[in-house]
């Protein structure tokens, strides 16, 4: 029985030397981990900075950046020079016009008193010896009435408020007078001077004078 035994034991020992013992599956044993065999480490130079788009930014693609901002900023400002330009040209223009327009309309004035102006003249050179005074009171008269008709036409309103309400709008009252009637109380009485309107701007007012009730 004890010689079958050891047998029997015997017969086991490959078995188990095959297998390995417990000591070789320990933590501290002599078996070589995966982590020890086949480590993962990255082949050749891949994810490395500066050698394409995953690394970072070439050197090629910094060089090209300030060269679009500074072709970006030159567009910017022609634009801006153009601008500037434009504008003090249509400015000039413009002043230009006014000014002409202006001549323009004194040149139109002036051209409808000429005839007047040469009424003046004959009548300023005549001779006193041979003319009598009515016939130099009917030219001045006549001259008069040009004059205010060609005025009149461009725009002049002559103000003569005998008779109107006194109206510090267009009217200068440089004296007053008394009057019985209340009804008269700030009629103008008398002109010592015409007014002028022009196109709706006043020129001067009517110097008047106004009657005055006192009750």
């Amino acid at each position: 029985m004890r010689h079958s035994k050891k047998k029997a034991e015997e017969a086991r020992l490959p078995e188990q030397d095959a297998m390995g013992s417990e000591d070789d599956f320990a933590p501290g044993g002599n078996e070589t981990s995966v982590a020890d065999e086949g480590s993962f480490e990255p082949q050749g130079d891949v994810g490395q900075a500066g050698d394409g788009p995953v690394g970072g930014t070439s050197q090629g693609d910094g060089s090209a950046a300030p060269a679009q901002a500074d072709s970006g900023s030159n567009i910017e400002r022609d634009k801006y020079l153009r601008l500037a330009a434009e504008y003090d040209n249509y400015r000039k223009r413009s002043a230009k016009e006014r000014l002409d327009a202006g001549t323009r309309a004194q040149a139109d004035l002036v051209r409808r008193l000429i005839d007047a102006l040469d009424d003046v003249a004959r009548f300023a050179h005549v001779d006193p010896a041979t003319t009598d005074a009515a016939t130099v009171v009917q030219g001045v008269d006549m001259v008069e009435k040009k004059l205010l008709k060609e005025l009149g036409a461009a725009g002049l309103q002559v103000i003569n408020p005998v008779g109107e309400t006194f109206d510090p709008a267009l009217h200068e009252a440089v004296a007053t007078e008394p009057t019985s009637a209340r009804e008269d109380d700030h009629v103008v009485s008398r002109v010592y001077q015409p007014g002028y309107v022009f196109n709706s701007q006043l020129l001067r007012p009517a110097r008047v004078v106004v009657k005055q009730w006192n009750g």
